[in-house]
């Protein structure tokens, strides 16, 4: 948990190189949490090269994990807001890549 508090104050802060050093391999371990704050951060374009299709999947896989609740509803919105701005092609390839995805 300690590395999910440094990594989301990181991101607060706007440090968003060590957002990206902190919660990338939590994301990628299945912490619903920090796939957010790194679909935030591919959603924006903060750290990393701006990305939609990397922002929906983490935005979906984190969906896909939370019980009902404010946080899961926020990521709903977000990544329906972003599917708005994409393509069928990216959203697409969105879906794939959550399909796909195992944890690290």
């Amino acid at each position: 948990m300690a590395a999910y508090q440094r990594g989301d104050a990181a991101y607060q802060r706007g440090d968003y190189a060590t957002a990206i050093r902190e919660l990338r391999p939590l994301a990628e371990q299945g912490h619903a949490n920090a796939q957010i704050i790194l679909g935030l951060m591919y959603d924006k374009g903060q750290g990393v090269l701006q990305d939609y299709a990397q922002a929906h999947m983490w935005y979906n896989l984190a969906v896909s994990k939370l019980p009902p609740s404010e946080l899961r509803d926020i990521a709903v919105e977000n990544r329906d807001l972003l599917a708005k701005m994409m393509t069928p092609a990216q959203i697409s390839e969105a879906q794939k890549l959550a399909r796909e995805w195992k944890p690290k």
